[in-house]
């Protein structure tokens, strides 16, 4: 179905969430019609972020608001919703719309695929009534299931609407780019070539992917890589567990702006505990490209003032290859924590690849070269 169709049968005048592909006509939309608007439409940091300031919005106007994210982040609002939102607390409706990667049945990458299997019944044990909606849902079985909704949300609960593979369409085609000139995969080029047999762990997305072929490329096994395809986020507490137990070990994190944004704790946490043996790089597009594009705050944020307040001994920012080059070498000689935000494009190859090692062999090869190297 059309997505404006959707929207006009939910009758929301406010949206918050964090982007995913499967709602990438949503996303667009919402980016085509309002942007960036705090009246209308908010892009938060993680799900439990976007589901308090919806209850924040209801709290301040009566009305419903809407909520949108991968069904990866139901984790993240399992606390709001269970502690603040139920009707047993404050009572706070909220429509949720949760893209379903990893349904049964669907082909999809394996950090999707336990979740795409509870998606459905995580949502209802948190209380939340359920419709999922395909490409073959109709118009008439939407706007049936929403008169249910509405009598549900008057009564201060909870629904959703999960969204299944290439259920919702949207026209007009949105693009998302900034003014930097560095490209993710050459800057991830230039870090594989400094880091030599140094552990790598990457981030959730596109990096990983670029990272793993990389590897192929220069004909390198893929054993100092820990790619974390899923648990956005977390990369960097990963990193930090590995270079506390290897000290003998730089450690090297390639992160995401939006990753960092979504769990910005575990960065006072870095900070607090200085590992002198980690380099934490956050490449900085200022978008959450791996699902469309769509912008994140961090174009607007001194990452480097928060590594810097946070305890990180160093931190800088670099816009051009030469300088990432210096940073690079320096961290590595240096025996201190670090910190290098690189300033990146929008965009990657077409073609680009996924691992063709599974998660769990990703991990046991990686433990293994820890324990042999």
């Amino acid at each position: 179905m059309k997505v404006q169709e959707l929207v006009n049968i939910i009758g929301a005048d406010f949206y918050t969430g964090v982007p995913d592909s499967q709602l990438k006509a949503l996303c667009d939309y919402l980016m085509d019609t309002y942007g960036i608007d705090q009246k209308h439409h908010i892009i938060a940091a993680n799900e439990g972020n976007c589901t308090a300031l919806a209850a924040g919005y209801h709290l301040a106007t009566g009305k419903v608001p809407v909520v949108y994210m991968q069904n990866s982040g139901e984790g993240n609002i399992i606390n709001p919703v269970a502690s603040l939102l139920n009707d047993k607390v404050c009572a706070i409706p909220v429509v949720f719309i949760v893209g379903w990667r990893g349904e049964p049945g669907v082909h999809d990458e394996p950090q999707h695929i336990y979740q795409g299997e509870v998606t459905i019944k995580l949502l209802e044990d948190m209380g939340i009534k359920t419709f999922a909606i395909g490409k073959d849902t109709t118009v008439e079985e939407v706007q049936s299931v929403m008169s249910e909704y509405k009598g549900i949300l008057d009564s201060g609960k909870d629904v959703a609407f999960v969204i299944r593979k290439g259920a919702l369409e949207y026209d007009n085609k949105v693009e998302y780019k900034n003014e930097n000139a560095m490209v993710r995969e050459d800057i991830i080029r230039h870090i594989v070539a400094v880091t030599g047999d140094d552990p790598i762990v990457s981030t959730t997305g596109k990096a990983s992917r670029e990272l793993f072929e990389i590897r192929e490329a220069n004909g390198q096994g893929h054993g100092h890589d820990f790619l974390t395809v899923g648990s956005m986020g977390h990369s960097s507490s990963i990193a930090l567990g590995v270079a506390i137990n290897k000290p003998e070990k730089k450690v090297w994190c390639v992160d995401g702006d939006g990753a960092v944004l979504m769990h910005m704790g575990s960065m006072a946490l870095l900070g607090s505990n200085k590992p002198s043996n980690m380099v934490h790089v956050v490449i900085n597009n200022g978008a959450h490209e791996t699902v469309g594009g769509m912008p994140t705050v961090a174009g607007d944020i001194d990452l480097v003032g928060v590594a810097k307040s946070c305890g990180y001994p160093n931190a800088v920012c670099v816009d051009s290859f030469e300088a990432l080059d210096a940073e690079l070498q320096a961290a590595k000689s240096r025996n201190e924590l670090s910190f290098i935000e690189v300033k990146c494009s929008i965009g990657a190859r077409a073609d680009l690849g996924r691992p063709t090692t599974t998660a769990l062999e990703n991990k046991i090869n990686f433990m293994d070269t820890l324990k042999n190297s």
